[in-house]
């Protein structure tokens, strides 16, 4: 019994492996892989039973050991292991089959995109497990997607904006991306409104063009525009105006507190336009503190530099958002601390300087990239015990260093910045009143007038002196536009206009190239004239102009000699 129970077990053994066996092979011939014979036949041991079985795994050690490899032989006994050469066992040759190829082509996913602010999403992709499920994927005609696609496109709509809660919009109101756009299209709006022009010109810097100013032909005085604000220049004194380098068609207007808007800023500066004819201002600048004079920046376009009634600079910039300065000199015994009535920059591109005198005498000399201190600093004092109280400053046509002031007093003082005669120089007595404005003879031309300068004051006259003679050359009743009668009647004004209204006229400005002159009243309102004819000098005008100067000095004369003898009689 012991005998034949051992005969059944290598029996069924064989029998497992046997069945084993196939169902490998037919999973194998399930996937498209042919069974390949065994490389290593099964041999049989008589003598001790044992049956030897090659397996998958030692089938391919021995494809994987090559010609040197090793076939391994196990007896009934697992602690048993035999191992024989391939010489031994023979050598079989592998066999390779041919294999079914499945080919399956993908086309590629077309990327739809639409010219919308808004994407449409693209359908969404099949999921992973579906397409490990599937088997075999049907390529599909061009013709079949194409139609789909259009479908697609046909069916899906965009879908509706989101309406932006008030916080939102508040918040987008109130960012300074949105300031900068509504600040900066505003204008080209207004521009756009008003005529038909390059709406798009730029006046801070980046799109710097070359401009010609249109020629106003005729003799007379011709009444251009009028410049005029209800809510910025509505009560307000015009206090001082200045034309642009630059931009010739700009000009700029400083204006005092409006008694009737006590919560409005105390000192505003607009900006004007005369190339266009919209009639708001190019640019609203304003401080707590009235600007009494006011002047664009030379060599900086962009640039507005404003003296207010407190003492400090301030210094705008038509490049920054905001209304306010980006520079103010401090409130401090170094700067001004009395109203500052005369600013001007002098000197060269590269070599310039911010020049400022207070009514308390004392004159600073600033640099435009550091308000904070001046870089000098002097008394203006004559005879070194009275301080001069100045209203008005000019200087000569390219001179940087000597200057003539006008002072409350009425008396006109000749000073100069730097040497041993640093300071008050001559003075000229000649007026009655405070002197309210002072001006240099700014043409070139054959004939140096530089010598010449103009002033206007209270007691209702406007005097022209010479640095040379210490009284008036000239003076006559009237506003500043009879200086340009000395050439044909020093009696009788060349051109003359009345202004309607009862508002009183204190400020007057000639444009850079002479052909329009400006006016300013006490309501806030700017008269544009164009002078015409007037602005362009002849070639004999200038030997004109000098024997009138002469005339006058002679005449001068004669009337003083007289005056002296009838005293002494």
């Amino acid at each position: 019994q012991a005998d034949l129970q051992q005969k059944k077990e290598p029996a069924q053994e064989d029998s497992d492996l046997d069945r084993k066996r196939r169902e490998t092979e037919a999973l194998l011939q399930s996937i498209g892989i042919s069974p390949e014979p065994p490389l290593v036949p099964t041999p049989m041991s008589p003598s001790s039973k044992s049956v030897s079985t090659p397996s998958d795994a030692g089938s391919q050690d021995s494809g994987d050991l090559g010609p040197i490899g090793r076939t391994l032989q196990w007896d009934t006994d697992p602690s048993v292991l035999q191992l024989q050469s391939d010489s031994e066992l023979g050598r079989r040759l592998h066999k390779l089959g041919v294999s079914k190829i499945t080919q399956v082509d993908f086309l590629p996913r077309e990327v739809v995109s639409y010219s919308k602010e808004t994407q449409t999403p693209l359908a969404t992709h099949q999921s992973e497990e579906d397409e490990d499920d599937e088997e075999m994927v049907e390529p599909k005609a061009q013709n079949d997607l194409e139609m789909e696609n259009q479908d697609q496109k046909q069916e899906v709509k965009e879908a509706p904006p989101r309406e932006l809660t008030e916080e939102e919009k508040q918040q987008v109101l109130h960012s300074e991306e949105f300031l900068i756009f509504f600040d900066r299209t505003i204008r080209v709006i207004e521009r756009a409104l008003a005529e038909d022009s390059d709406i798009f010109f730029d006046y801070s810097g980046r799109d710097v063009e070359e401009k010609d100013g249109d020629v106003q032909a005729g003799a007379n005085l011709s009444f251009n525009r009028q410049f005029y604000d209800e809510h910025w220049s509505k009560h307000r004194v015009v206090t001082c105006m200045d034309w642009s380098l630059q931009y010739p068609e700009l000009m700029v207007a400083s204006y005092n507190n409006n008694e009737d808007a006590p919560h409005e800023p105390d000192g505003v500066a607009l900006v004007w336009n005369m190339k266009f004819k919209k009639t708001t201002p190019e640019y609203v600048f304003h401080c707590q503190s009235s600007v009494m004079s006011v002047c664009f920046a030379r060599f900086h376009p962009n640039l507005v530099v404003g003296g207010t009634y407190s003492g400090q600079i301030v210094l705008w910039d038509n490049r920054s958002h905001r209304r306010t300065p980006v520079q103010r000199t401090p409130l401090s015994a170094a700067a001004h601390t009395h109203p500052v009535y005369c600013v001007n920059v002098v000197g060269t591109q590269n070599a310039h300087n911010l020049i400022t005198v207070s009514t308390d005498g004392k004159m600073c000399s600033w640099s435009l990239d550091m308000l904070s201190t001046p870089q000098e600093s002097m008394e203006l004092v004559y005879n070194k015990s009275k301080p001069v109280a100045v209203t008005g400053m000019a200087f000569p046509t390219g001179d940087v260093n000597n200057f003539v002031v006008g002072s409350e007093e009425g008396t006109v003082y000749t000073a100069c910045r730097h040497g041993s005669k640093a300071g008050i120089g001559e003075i000229f007595e000649g007026h009655q009143g405070p002197v309210t404005g002072i001006n240099c003879h700014m043409a070139v031309g054959p004939i140096d007038f530089s010598h010449l300068f103009v002033t206007s004051s209270f007691d209702w006259t406007v005097k022209l002196w010479t640095t040379k003679v210490r009284n008036p050359s000239w003076c006559g009743v009237g506003n500043a536009t009879c200086e340009n009668a000395v050439v044909k009647n020093i009696s009788v004004p060349t051109a003359s206009v009345a202004i309607e209204g009862a508002s009183a006229l204190n400020r007057v400005r000639w444009a850079q190239a002479g052909k329009e002159v400006a006016v300013g009243d006490s309501e806030g309102r700017i008269w544009i004239y164009d002078v015409g004819e007037l602005a362009v000098p002849h070639n004999d005008e200038w030997t004109r102009f000098a024997r009138t100067l002469v005339e006058i000095r002679a005449n001068r004369a004669d009337s003083e000699e007289e005056g002296v003898v009838e005293l002494s009689a």
